[in-house]
C-alpha cells in the first residue's frame, strides 16, 4: 500500500466534514393485537420540564434516565470552504434544553465527532453549574497503547472538557481485538491500577468499561470486579439485541443478567441500534402505531431500554432538538413496559431479523477510510433500501424497475461517486475498529457487485 494514496484526517475532513445520522418512522398502520396500558406520549403536547425519571446509583447520585451521547453534535459548512464544523451555537442550545429539562448525564469521549466532541462538550457544559451534570468520557486509546500517550490523553480530557473531576470515567470499546488487546490497552501499560488510584484520588468518581466483544472477554474483564470494584458497565441493549446479537456481540440479557448478579449498574448503549430501531419497514411502524397510535417508534425501544431496574442512564445521540424532545418524553415519566408489551416486541425484534440489513450502527469508529470510501453512508443507504423493499433479487421481482431506481439515484444522492464501494481495495484497515464485528470490505464488495448487477440490468 503506498503512502500517497492514503487519506489522512485533515484531508478526511476537508472532503466530507463531519457527518451526522438521522432517524425517522413516524407511519401509522393496523395489527391485530390490542392496545397496552399506560398514558401514550401525545408528541404535541409541552415537554415537561419536571417529570424526568431518575435512577439513583450505589453512591447515592441522582442520575436522569435519559443520558446524552455527545458523538453525533450538530455541525455547519466551515466558513474556509473544506468540510464542516461544530455548531456550538447549536450545541448550547441543545445542552441548555436538556437541563432545563431534567438532563444531567453527558457522555463524551476524545474520538467522538473525529476528535472535537471534549472541547464542545466542555464549552456547552461549562455554562452551567458543576453540581447539575455528571460528566463521563473515556480512555479511547485505540492506537497507541504507551503508559504515556494513555495518561496524556487521560489529562487531555479533563483540560477538553475544563473540569477538575470526572464523574463517570471508561476503559472504551473492551472486547475489540480479544483479551490479548484489552490487556495490551490496560493491563501491561499499568493503566488500569493508575487510574484506581485516581479514583481513590477522587479526580475519577466512578469507573468501568464499555463492551464489544465477545462473552469470553466479557466474563474475564468483569471477573476482575474484586480487584477492581467496576462501579458501571455499559452494554448494548436493545429489543433486538437481547436475544438476537449479531456477529461477535454478546446477548444483551446476558450481558446485564451478569452484572445483575454483581449488584452492578448497567449504562446503555445503543438503544435504536444507531437508528434502525427507529427506521423501521412500513408494517413493523404499523404494528407499534396500532398498539400507541400516538407514540413515536422511537419510544419502545427507548421504553425497552430504560424499564430494567438495573439500568442507570440510557445514552441517545440527539442531533435534533425533535429527537431530543421525543426522548424527553418518553422519559418524562418512563412508562415501563408490561410483561405483554415484552412478548410484542420479541415478536417485532423476530420480524426484523428477517431483513437482512449490515448491522451498522453509523459509529463512524471505521473512518476516515485511506481511500477516501464513506463507509458508514454506503452501509445506511443500503440498510434503508432493505428495509424499504429498494433491494430487488430478480428482474422478476414485481417492483424490479422501481427499486432499482430507487436504489441507484438514492446511492448517488447519499454517497459520492469517489467515495463510493467500488474504490474499496480490501486493505481491511477499517476492520479492527468496528465495534459490531462487521466484515466491511466483503459487505463493500457485495454491495458494489449488487450495484453493478443494477446497472448492467444483470440481476
Amino acid at each position: 500500500m503506498e503512502d500517497n494514496k492514503r487519506m489522512n484526517r485533515r484531508d478526511f475532513l476537508k472532503i466530507v466534514g463531519i457527518s451526522t445520522a438521522t432517524v425517522g418512522g413516524l407511519f401509522y398502520g393496523c395489527d391485530d393485537k390490542k392496545q397496552t396500558t399506560g398514558a401514550a406520549v401525545d408528541p404535541n403536547a409541552p415537554v415537561p420540564t419536571d417529570k424526568m425519571t431518575y435512577r439513583t446509583s450505589d453512591k447515592g447520585e441522582k442520575i436522569s434516565l435519559l443520558g446524552y451521547g455527545c458523538m453525533r453534535w450538530p455541525t455547519l459548512p466551515s466558513p474556509a470552504g473544506d468540510g464542516n464544523v461544530i455548531d456550538q451555537d447549536a450545541v448550547n442550545e441543545l445542552v441548555d434544553y436538556a437541563i432545563a429539562h431534567g438532563v444531567t448525564y453527558f457522555d463524551t469521549s476524545p474520538v467522538y465527532v473525529q476528535g472535537w466532541s471534549e472541547k464542545t462538550t466542555g464549552i456547552a457544559l461549562k455554562r452551567h453549574p458543576r453540581e447539575k451534570f455528571q460528566l463521563a468520557t473515556k480512555l479511547s486509546n485505540f492506537s497507541n497503547f504507551t503508559r504515556e500517550n494513555s495518561i496524556k490523553m487521560y489529562k487531555q480530557s479533563f483540560e477538553d472538557l475544563q473540569v477538575d473531576y470526572i464523574d463517570y470515567y471508561l476503559l472504551h470499546s473492551i472486547g475489540n481485538g480479544g483479551i490479548e488487546t484489552f490487556r495490551k490497552r490496560y493491563i501491561e501499560n499499568g493503566m488500569l491500577d493508575y487510574l484506581i488510584e485516581e479514583r481513590k484520588a477522587g479526580r475519577i468518581r466512578n469507573l468501568g468499561f464499555s463492551f464489544h466483544g465477545t462473552k469470553e472477554v466479557f466474563d474475564e474483564v468483569l471477573g476482575m470486579h474484586e480487584h477492581v470494584h467496576w462501579d458501571f458497565v455499559q452494554i448494548q441493549l436493545n429489543y433486538v439485541d437481547w436475544h438476537h446479537a449479531s456477529g461477535n456481540n454478546v446477548n444483551a440479557d446476558y450481558l446485564y443478567g451478569e452484572l445483575v448478579k454483581r449488584n452492578i449498574k448497567a449504562i446503555i448503549m445503543e438503544p435504536l441500534l444507531g437508528g434502525r430501531l427507529s427506521n423501521v419497514p412500513d408494517h413493523i411502524v404499523a404494528r407499534l402505531k396500532e398498539r400507541r397510535p400516538k407514540d413515536s417508534v422511537a419510544s419502545w425501544a427507548f421504553r425497552f431500554a430504560g424499564s430494567p431496574d438495573h439500568v442507570l442512564t440510557v445514552l441517545s445521540g440527539m442531533t435534533y432538538m425533535e429527537h431530543l424532545q421525543d426522548n424527553l418524553r418518553t422519559y418524562s415519566p418512563l412508562v415501563p413496559l408490561t410483561e405483554e408489551d415484552k412478548d410484542f416486541l420479541e415478536e417485532t425484534a423476530q420480524l426484523m431479523m428477517k431483513y437482512p440489513t449490515v448491522p451498522c450502527n453509523d459509529c463512524k469508529y471505521c473512518m476516515p477510510c485511506p481511500y477516501g470510501i464513506d463507509i458508514p453512508a454506503i452501509l445506511i443507504h443500503y440498510n434503508k433500501c432493505v428495509n424499504e423493499g429498494n433491494v430487488p433479487k430478480s428482474q422478476q421481482d414485481p417492483n424490479y424497475r422501481e427499486a432499482r431506481r430507487a436504489f441507484l439515484i438514492g446511492y448517488d444522492r447519499s454517497v459520492p461517486k469517489l467515495r463510493q464501494a467500488s474504490h474499496c481495495i480490501g486493505c481491511e484497515t477499517c476492520n479492527p475498529h468496528c465495534p459490531q464485528s462487521i466484515d466491511i470490505p466483503k459487505e463493500l464488495h457485495r454491495i458494489d457487485a449488487f450495484v453493478e448487477q443494477l446497472k448492467q440490468g444483470t440481476l
